[in-house]
This record gives structure tokens, sequence and C-alpha cells, in this order.
């Protein structure tokens, strides 16, 4: 439910949230004050401070785009789907047996593919049509299949209730989607500061009737394609890697979401863009993805249609603590010892104590602001957790 309403000098910013740190409200107040906002902003239960907006924040814009409001990592989401597998039946050494295979085959942080895949993983839209992405096929074929850093993971799961053993990806469009937002970010400061544009730092626009605008959709688009093609990949790869261990195991259909794009859609009877940086689409009836850290638990749901929040949810538990501070504060010892309780199998080190459950909000609280936004259909806790890191 709304926890708070915050006034911009343009709109109002509806916050799912209570306790916001305050570069997270200035950043929230600088949205609620864009000229171009539309109806009113709105914060999601994980949101915490990112590049020029927050990282759970929703802004739907009347005639612009803008690339920090969809981040750096373009398309990155998550994918997930069931076996016919029982927890019961997987003991620690089992999946460490998985995790080393899925190691063997699946490159992580910043490794790439030592030969390009198949050209079949790429997204089915004209390179040549695009004006920064054209030149970079070969560079797609490496990238795709491999898992990348910071928050990026495998995890195998059980469902708490029937013990059914679930796959879930994390993961976007590693360079190429980095590569892509700096690039048409420059041009939007650029165009920006020759306008005498009053914006707020790091989020530089670009008019969509503008050739630059219609350009950054095109490749956005194709990389929130390539997203979904590079967690396909490593999804193949997962599941070779657990029938290599377990020949009898068998999988269900894949779920796909992504939380860092923008898109035309219809709210509130206009047509607008919505830019969703760490949120996910939650139409009426539509599956979605909401993962906890790497000690908690994660949820299959299903969206309510809530108008308020552009049908959007949370994309995750969100961060509670800066890199920095996790570094700082964080137990490595303590912080293991809490996931070998719950008999997690981790490789948790100090170099992604920035990534160990306690940099993170706790997953049920919210849950439980956002129970106007998502049903949970699967509750699902992690049995042996790959981070890139």
């Amino acid at each position: 439910m709304i926890q708070k309403v915050i006034m911009g000098t343009h709109v109002p910013a509806k916050l799912w949230l209570k306790d916001v740190e305050p570069s997270c409200l200035e950043q929230i107040i600088n949205l609620a004050s864009l000229p171009f906002a539309f109806k009113h902003v709105a914060i999601m239960p994980d949101a915490h401070a990112g590049l020029g907006m927050p990282i759970g924040g929703v802004l739907a814009t009347k005639g612009v785009v803008i690339p920090n409001a969809v981040g750096v990592d373009i398309g990155c989401g998550m994918c997930a789907l069931k076996t016919n597998l029982k927890a019961e039946n997987l003991n620690a050494k089992t999946l460490k047996s998985i995790l080393k295979e899925i190691r063997a085959r699946v490159p992580l942080g910043f490794d790439h593919q030592s030969k390009p895949v198949d050209e079949a993983y790429l997204p089915d839209i004209d390179m040549s049509e695009l004006p920064f992405l054209k030149d970079k096929r070969k560079k797609c074929l490496v990238e795709i299949g491999t898992l990348g850093g910071g928050n990026h993971f495998i995890e195998i799961q059980k469902d708490t209730a029937t013990g059914d053993v679930w796959i879930m990806i994390h993961s976007g469009s590693r360079h190429i989607g980095l590569q892509v937002a700096k690039y048409y970010n420059q041009i939007a400061e650029y165009w920006c500061e020759k306008w005498y544009a009053d914006t707020c730092k790091g989020l530089a626009f670009l008019p969509i009737e503008t050739q630059e605008a219609k350009d950054y959709m095109k490749e956005m688009d194709f990389c929130k394609h390539l997203a979904f093609q590079n967690r396909r990949a490593i999804m193949d790869s997962v599941k070779q890697s657990v029938q290599t261990v377990l020949p009898e195991a068998e999988f269900g259909d894949l779920i796909n979401i992504a939380h860092n794009y923008a898109a035309f859609e219809n709210h509130f009877g206009q047509d607008v863009i919505v830019h969703r940086k760490g949120a996910t689409r939650a139409r009426a009836g539509e599956i979605g993805i909401i993962p906890g850290s790497m000690g908690t638990r994660s949820y299959i749901v299903e969206g309510l249609g809530n108008a308020d929040s552009f049908m959007s949810c949370s994309h995750g538990a969100g961060r509670k603590m800066s890199r920095t501070a996790a570094f700082n504060t964080l137990s490595l010892e303590e912080e293991s010892r809490k996931m070998e309780e719950r008999g997690i199998v981790h490789g948790l080190r100090k170099s992604g104590l920035d990534e160990a459950p306690g940099a993170y909000k706790d997953i049920s609280e919210v849950m439980a602001n956002e129970n106007d936004l998502v049903k949970p259909l699967v509750e699902l806790a992690p049995l042996a957790v790959l981070k890139g890191d």
C-alpha cells in the first residue's frame, strides 16, 4: 500500500515504503519536479538511490525519454523455471557438483565466451538498422550466455510448500547494454546543455520526436531482447549442468521478466513513455519474479494491475546499505554462518560482501508493502547460490 506521498514542484511521488535514505529522497523530489513527468512518480518498496533516478522507481513522461531512467544494464531481469526434482533428494554434495558443472559452462564476472555462441541466440532484429550497435555483432555473441557480476546470480531453489526444485537467474545485457546507455546519455547531456535545459544531474533527456531518441528506443529495445537471450542461454547451460549430474531432470516453461527499460504504454487514458528502473511490470494476471537476497526467499508472483504504480512492482529486496558500507561493516563469517545454518550452499567471499544478505532489505517487509501490487504464487527458498562477483 502507498505509505507516503511527497510533493515535487510538478507532480507528487507515491511511495510504497516509509523509510527513505536522504540521497534517494532527493532523487525522488527531482523526478517529481521534472516538467514532463506525467501524473505522479511511483516508488517501489525496494527503492534506493541510483544514478539520477532511484533504483525501484517508475517514471512516466510525456514527449521525452531519459537514458538514465532506464539505467546502464538495459533489459536486466529475471528468469525462472520449475523442474521435476524434489529438494529432499538433493544433498550438499549433489548441489556442489551441479555448481561445479555450471562454472565450467557459464563465464562469470567480467569473463566472456571463449568463442561466439550460436547466432540463433541473437535477437531477431536487424542490427544494420542500429546506428551504434551495427558493428558489434561479434561482441554480442561472446557476451551472450555470461552471467556478469554485482548482484547477478544463478540460484537453485525449493518451493517451500511442495519441495519442488526451481532454477532462477538474474542477469542483463552485459557490456553491450552499458555501452548503449552511456552513448545515448552523453548525447542527451550534450543537447540538454546546448538547449539550456533545466534538468537535474543524471536526468538528461531526449525529445522523443528527435532521431537520437528514436535511435535510443530502437537500440534499448535490442538490448532488452539481448538480455533475455543472455538469460535463455545461461538457463540452457544450467539445464545441461543439472542433467549431467542428474540425468532424470526435466524442466518446465521459462518465466522471463525485465526490470530496466522504457516502453510506450497507455495509463490514465494517455499515451506515455514509462521508465522502469529496477521495477517490474505487473499487469493484472501477469506472472513475474521478485527475488530476495542470496540468503533469503524469492517469489513467483501474479500482477494485480494497480494503476497508481503504473502497473509495476518491486524488482527484488533492494539494498539497505551501500556497497562501501557493506564492505566496511558486514562480517564474512557472520554472513556465511547465517546461510550455512539455513543449509544454503554458497561461495560468498570477502570480495562479495556487498552482495551478502545483510546488505539487503527484509524481503518479507518488501512483499508486505506491495500486497496491492502483486499476489505471491510460489515462495522459494535458496538451496545453492552462484554469484558473479
